[in-house]
C-alpha cells in the first residue's frame, strides 16, 4: 500500500511487544519486525528502513536512546517513538535533546501509541499527558533563557545544532563529517556563533553548550 506506516518494534519484554504489535496492526500500520534488544533493533532499522521505530528506553545491549543516536550520526531519516517506564524530567529532557518527537510513558502505551505514530509520521510531537509538568518547566526555562541571552534568537537552524554537537564534545572535523560540509565551514560557524552570543576564550562556546543543552534542545 502506497501509505502504508511501516514500523519496528523494540522491546526486550516479549508479552508487551506482542501487545504493542496488535495494537499497531490493528490501526493499521505494518510492523516489519520485532527485536528484543537495541542492537538486533539498530541492524533491522538499517536494513528496513521503516517509517518509524518504536524502541524502548531500556533495553540490552544497546537502549532506545543510543539506538536514536546512531540514527542520527548515520544520517537515517526514521521517526522515533521512545517507551519508558520513566517517568521523570532527566530522561525526557535527553530524548527532546536528541530530537525524539514521540514520547510515551509505557503505562499508556497501548492507548497513546497508535496517536503518537500518527503525530510523528507527520512531523507532529506527542508527548505523554503525564509529562506535562514537566513539558510546562522546560517551556519556561526556554523562554527565561532567551530574555538572558537574546543573540539565541539570531541563531540559525544550522548553527543551534551545530551547538548541540558540541554538547557531545565533537571536534569541527568530526561535525563536518556529520552535517556533510568542510572543516572550515563549521569553523566559520563557530565563529558567527561567538559572536552572537558574545563568548570569548577558546573553550567558551563547548562550555556554553554544556551548559544550556536542555535550553537549546
Amino acid at each position: 500500500m502506497k501509505n502504508e506506516i511501516r514500523v519496528v518494534i523494540a522491546d526486550d519484554h516479549s508479552i508487551f511487544r506482542d501487545g504493542l504489535r496488535r495494537v499497531i496492526e490493528q490501526a493499521g500500520f505494518r510492523v516489519v519486525a520485532e527485536e528484543a534488544d537495541g542492537e538486533a533493533a539498530l541492524e533491522r532499522i538499517r536494513q528496513l528502513r521503516p517509517d518509524v521505530a518504536v524502541l524502548d528506553i531500556d533495553m540490552p545491549v544497546r537502549d532506545g536512546l543510543s539506538v536514536t543516536r546512531a540514527l542520527q550520526q548515520e544520517r537515517l531519516a526514521i521517526h522515533v517513538v521512545i517507551l519508558t517506564m520513566h517517568n521523570d524530567e532527566l530522561h525526557l529532557e535527553e530524548a527532546l535533546g536528541l530530537g525524539v518527537k514521540g514520547y510515551i510513558v509505557k503505562d499508556c502505551a497501548a492507548s497513546e501509541v497508535v496517536s503518537c505514530i500518527k503525530a510523528v509520521r507527520a512531523g507532529e510531537t506527542h508527548i505523554s499527558p503525564s509529562l506535562s509538568a514537566h513539558l510546562l518547566r522546560r517551556t519556561r526555562r526556554a523562554a527565561g533563557f532567551v530574555q538572558e541571552q537574546p543573540g539565541v534568537k539570531t541563531l540559525t537552524p544550522t548553527e543551534r545544532r551545530i551547538l548541540a554537537l558540541l554538547v557531545d564534545c565533537k571536534t569541527s572535523k568530526a561535525i563536518a563529517s556529520e552535517l556533510g560540509v568542510s572543516t572550515r565551514t563549521i569553523e566559520t560557524h563557530r565563529v558567527n556563533i561567538c559572536d552572537k552570543l558574545n563568548l570569548q576564550g577558546t573553550h567558551a562556546l563547548v562550555r556554553f553548550a554544556m551548559m544550556h543543552k536542555a535550553e537549546l534542545g
